[in-house]
């Protein structure tokens, strides 16, 4: 976890994404002038966090485990201006400590597969008004074919991968009415998050000379890149938007 932060506090992003990914998502939501609290959940060094921020007239609350990230989105914020509305919390998203039915909208990119899709609607659910959304990123399959070597990768890492169907049917089942889904670009991994990634760990392997642990926890980051690299037509990020009924 310490080399994960290290490498990962000085990246845009912690994850697969993109400005014009959350724009989109952004764009399936009705109302978004009546938006007034937002809580972005899993929200790293808080990117996307301030795209909502510019986009709507609301309080948006960062969260996230590791306050080195939530110490770089509270900069960011200072820095932008919006400090006034984007306030940066240290928590876990299975453990909110937002009041009940107090939120308008629950973003989350690239963290709830973490806890579990299902899991994690079931519990954000309770916090939403009637007719707020959710919109999360989720890993999932992409096609009838599915690499064991994939699979076994995702669940070593403490993810699962399931087919978009079925993460529908899971969103349905928690009380949302489903409202659309995309899958991320190749662009969203390649350029926004591998290239900037291999900089960091390129430089950690430098600060680090001859460390196992490091050279261990390289590999493993590389290994991913192969294998988006070998399979990426068979899974990928996806956006999923819901609205509580």
């Amino acid at each position: 976890m310490n080399l994960l932060v290290e490498v990962h506090a000085g990246l845009e992003r912690q994850g697969p994404g993109s400005t014009e990914t959350t724009l989109k998502a952004l764009g399936f939501i009705d109302g978004i002038e009546r938006i007034s609290k937002v809580a972005d959940l899993g929200c790293g060094t808080g990117p996307q966090t301030m795209v909502l921020a510019s986009r709507l007239a609301a309080t948006v609350v960062g969260l996230d485990m590791f306050p080195a990230f939530i110490d770089v989105l509270t900069a960011s914020a200072r820095a932008r201006g919006v400090a006034d509305r984007v306030k940066g919390v240290v928590g876990l998203m299975d453990d909110l400590p937002f009041d009940r039915e107090s939120l308008d909208l629950i973003w989350s990119e690239g963290a709830i597969d973490s806890i579990g899709f299902k899991r994690g609607l079931a519990h954000w659910h309770g916090f939403l008004k009637r007719g707020g959304y959710v919109a999360a990123t989720c890993p999932s399959w992409l096609t009838d074919e599915r690499p064991a070597v994939i699979e076994r990768f995702w669940l070593d890492a403490g993810s699962r991968l399931d087919p978009v169907e079925r993460n529908i049917e899971a969103m349905q089942q928690c009380g949302y009415a489903f409202v659309a889904s995309f899958a991320l670009s190749e662009a969203c991994w390649t350029d926004n998050y591998f290239a900037p990634r291999e900089a960091a760990l390129e430089g950690l392997l430098k600060k680090y000379p001859g460390d196992g642990a490091v050279e261990a926890f390289v590999a493993e980051n590389r290994r991913e890149v192969d294998l988006y690299a070998r399979y990426r037509r068979h899974y990928g990020y996806v956006f999923y938007i819901g609205r509580k009924i």
